[in-house]
């Protein structure tokens, strides 16, 4: 993609979030630094809290933009039922999360937004995944050897769990991993123009 003189700045500290940008073919440095807090109302509507928080981190941006730069920003959320599930507190949440998951459908709707110094704009994709029924040795096994208290829901589909407990998705796999860099690409295009 012909990045028109354009530097591109993804925000995020997620290693799956750097490899995936790095298979569009793009040049891009990473920086984090946000002065954002990611909290939000408990009557928040769940479909437009990653939008909330991907646009809040773009606005937390801890400095102004050049006029050639573009900053890249994301959040991802899991959804099993009315309930939404973000990084877990503590190895007992984990456990909650994974068996809450276990036997069912569930939902990862991540927000992306793309903003310069003159506008941004944000998207949504959302993929749905389907869990087979976990058994706690299973559950033990994953936690001990994958350490997933960085991911929202407790899981990456990339590690052993998906190998083993996923039976089916609808949508982008790349965008349960946490960035829909389908998406991203024509938004992309879009932007540079």
């Amino acid at each position: 993609m012909d990045l028109k003189g354009k530097k591109l700045i993804l925000a995020s500290n997620s290693p799956r979030r750097r490899e995936l940008l790095a298979g569009l073919d793009v040049n891009f440095t990473v920086d984090a630094h946000t002065r954002f807090m990611e909290k939000f109302s408990p009557d928040t509507p769940h479909e437009i809290v990653p939008v909330l928080m991907s646009e809040g981190k773009s606005e937390g941006f801890h400095r102004p933009l050049e006029k050639d730069e573009i900053l890249i920003t994301a959040d991802t959320m899991v959804l099993c039922g009315d309930q939404i599930l973000g990084k877990p507190k503590s190895h007992a949440d984990e456990v909650r999360m994974l068996k809450l998951l276990s036997g069912r459908e569930h939902h990862v709707i991540t927000a992306v937004t793309l903003r310069d110094r003159e506008r941004h704009v944000t998207e949504t994709d959302t993929s749905t995944v389907w869990f087979k029924d976990l058994d706690d040795e299973e559950i033990d096994y994953y936690l001990r050897r994958y350490h997933p208290h960085d991911k929202a829901g407790s899981y990456g589909i990339q590690e052993w769990i998906g190998y083993i407990g996923i039976s089916r998705i609808e949508g982008s796999y790349f965008n349960i991993m946490g960035l829909p860099v389908h998406l991203l690409y024509g938004m992309l295009k879009d932007f540079i123009g």
